[in-house]
């Protein structure tokens, strides 16, 4: 049986695994990486792999606390019908197909990216008053939610929740809020638990069989502010397990964050292959296998 590409998003392929009335889906990570909404022309060595092992730390971790839709981070023939693809090896997970969510949902626990600049300008967060004297790298009191769009093509657009319950209804923004700022709770307190500061993260969800479910990665230094603890508040900036040395190279080359992107120098390649290395092998106790 061959698998049918139905969906390339930017790092993630999706293949449909049987007939369409099984509902099984095939997730692929590649070494693909995105910034600012675009995709590099240079791929990351052993990111996707990185990604899906952390991705499967997580869903082993929550255990049956909240719905995903895995069924197996290592699919064989008896799920597949067939072997894996050996490019497919360590990179995939078989999941439940879903119907997506039209939002993203974001979580913050500090005043960082996005969040930051807003605040600089407005002493809001998504324009939600916050307190005066705030400065990067803050914890907030507690932590916020703040949905996005999820766009197909160009940039994401942060909006308020009374936005998100345009989009999705009310019963189903609440569902989406009360699942993220829990999951994010439990994966901030297993970071701190390893040294290490989870700032903020996206969600994506999804119905199957009528029940909100966790889908795509969870948690992983793609999707995710991840900080060393120790540095914090040391009158730098801590060392970041995240995309962020990524986007900060970036802004600094002048580019308009319209593609085409700046070739990524190896340099950049490989210092981003070793954080998020280092940070899965620091949450999950796990060494990472190429």
């Amino acid at each position: 049986m061959s698998l049918q590409l139905i969906h390339q998003g930017k790092v993630r392929d999706l293949y449909r695994v049987g007939p369409v009335g099984d509902r099984k889906l095939l997730m692929v990570a590649s070494d693909r990486v995105s910034a600012f909404d675009v995709v590099m022309k240079e791929e990351i060595r052993d990111k996707g792999k990185v990604l899906t092992a952390m991705s499967e730390f997580w869903f082993d971790y929550l255990g049956d606390r909240y719905p995903t839709h895995l069924i197996s981070a290592h699919p064989g023939p008896e799920e597949l019908g067939h072997e894996l693809p050996s490019q497919f090896v360590g990179r995939s997970m078989l999941v439940k197909e879903a119907e997506m969510l039209p939002i993203e949902c974001i979580v913050r626990g500090y005043l960082a990216g996005s969040a930051l600049k807003e605040y600089l300008a407005t002493q809001s967060v998504h324009s939600q008053r916050m307190p005066s004297g705030l400065v990067g790298g803050a914890k907030f009191s507690e932590p916020i939610f703040t949905p996005s769009t999820k766009a197909a093509t160009g940039h994401d657009i942060n909006i308020s929740f009374e936005d998100a319950v345009d989009l999705v209804g009310r019963d189903v923004a609440l569902k989406a809020r009360e699942l993220s700022l829990a999951i994010y709770s439990a994966g901030a307190q297993r970071a701190g638990e390893a040294g290490v500061i989870l700032a903020d993260t996206k969600f994506e969800f999804g119905f199957i069989d009528g029940e909100l479910a966790v889908c795509d990665e969870i948690l992983t230094p793609d999707s995710s502010r991840i900080w060393e603890a120790t540095e914090l508040g040391s009158g730098g900036e801590p060392t970041q397990y995240d995309k962020q040395p990524l986007r900060d190279w970036l802004e600094s080359t002048g580019w308009d964050k319209l593609p085409p992107p700046p070739s990524l120098p190896m340099a950049i390649q490989e210092s981003l292959r070793n954080r998020y290395i280092a940070v899965y092998e620091r949450i999950s106790g796990c060494e990472f296998v190429a």
